[in-house]
């Protein structure tokens, strides 16, 4: 273990400040300050409220950070941020911080996808990924069928939500149910005292003619919303555990009934589960169930992985320094729109590392050693570019 990577990973996405220290596929220390309850007065996260939070706890976070994990800023292979996607001003705050650091500690830095960081976390809980990885990421900003041979350099989008996201969708219904925010949990736990088969909600984009791999949640959101105001019209009163439990249905049935059929169709006998609403319990229920019929291995990381954290950001970084992947340049910035096609932002300046053997990266006695000397080549004005 002591020749592994150790990396430090910072993730700013969107209202979680999370840094995560790893060594190689070992989680060393995961550590979050979460704005959540700043923005729950508001129905949803708040751009600039989440930045301003970002910058408060980024230098307490990584601090606890490092003295959970046991180890000084100095002995670290590399650091890893966020670079995309997500809310803007929220990663400038994150890639700032990593430039900072970086640049103090004279170690490589690497700009990654959230996305794939999100599939790369499941490292940490059940050993490497297999090649190739298929993925379905759920989460209140992404619902997508990935396909991954090489989690560092190839990740192949299958399917995505057309509009709503599943996790988008529970805000919302939780909203209509008066429930409050975030939906997800509060839906997930009523559903339990509920009956699925109550209401008849529809699937959306299942049908012979539809896409195979992409999602719909506006149409079921739409449908749920009018069934309530139905009944609240009536003077009726709204059986809130049913609607819940037969809307999580209608959600987690199109999410595993796809992503069984992608894996079927791409020959891949291994499903990986990801994003926060993969702490929805019955998605992991009726993922395993389906998945067990099928013959497929599921994966699914404790569900404190699955939501937004720096571990899973470290875990992508380490991954990339075991693999001589090109470090990021100083001009590294936030992308809110990067695409899952690109894994992470390797630096134009080093863009042949991937042929020549990278950073210099090596296994001794005193674990990784690296050529840092690209990191004094640059001037300071670079720094917050």
């Amino acid at each position: 273990m002591a020749d592994e990577p150790l990396v430090l990973g910072i993730e700013t996405s969107c209202d979680e400040t999370g840094v995560g220290v790893v060594r190689g596929t070992t989680l060393l220390a995961d550590a979050i300050a979460s704005s959540v309850d700043e923005h729950a007065r508001f129905g949803g996260v708040v751009p600039e409220v989440a930045s301003r939070a970002h910058l408060e706890a980024m230098v307490p976070t990584i601090e606890r950070a490092l003295k959970e994990a046991g180890v000084s800023a100095r002995d670290l292979d590399g650091i890893a941020v966020t670079a995309g996607p997500g809310l803007a001003g929220a990663l400038l705050v994150g890639v700032s911080a990593a430039k900072a650091y970086a640049y103090v500690l004279g170690k490589p830095l690497y700009g990654v996808n959230h996305l794939a960081s999100h599939i790369c976390v499941d490292q940490l809980e059940h050993g490497p990924l297999p090649e190739p990885t298929m993925a379905l990421l759920v989460s209140g900003g992404h619902s997508s069928l990935l396909l991954a041979p090489d989690i560092t350099t190839d990740v192949r989008p299958l399917g995505a939500t057309i509009d709503d996201a599943a996790g988008e969708a529970f805000d919302k219904i939780a909203r209509v149910l008066q429930l409050g925010f975030p939906g997800g949990p509060v839906i997930d736990r009523l559903a339990r005292e509920g009956d699925p088969k109550a209401i008849n909600f529809p699937r959306g984009l299942t049908g012979p003619r539809d896409a195979a791999y992409d999602f719909s949640f506006s149409g079921l959101k739409t449908a749920v919303a009018r069934w309530i105001e139905a009944k609240r019209k009536a003077g009726e009163d709204v059986p809130v555990r049913d609607v819940a439990a037969s809307f999580q249905e209608a959600v987690v049935d199109v999410l595993t009934r796809k992503a069984i059929r992608a894996c079927k169709d791409e020959g891949v006998d291994h499903l990986m589960i990801g994003g926060g609403v993969a702490a929805n319990s019955r998605l992991r229920s009726l993922a395993q169930e389906r998945c067990d019929a099928a013959g497929i291995v599921l994966r699914v990381p404790r569900p404190k992985l699955c939501t937004d954290n720096g571990a899973m950001v470290a875990a992508l970084g380490a991954e990339m320094v075991k693999r001589n992947r090109p470090a990021s340049d100083w001009d590294l910035s936030a992308d809110s729109s990067l695409p899952v096609t690109e894994p992470h932002v390797p630096g134009t300046a080093h863009a042949h590392d991937d042929a020549d053997g990278g950073h210099g990266h090596a296994h001794g006695g005193h674990g990784h050693s690296h050529d840092h000397d690209h990191v004094h080549e640059l001037s300071k004005d670079n720094l917050y570019s």
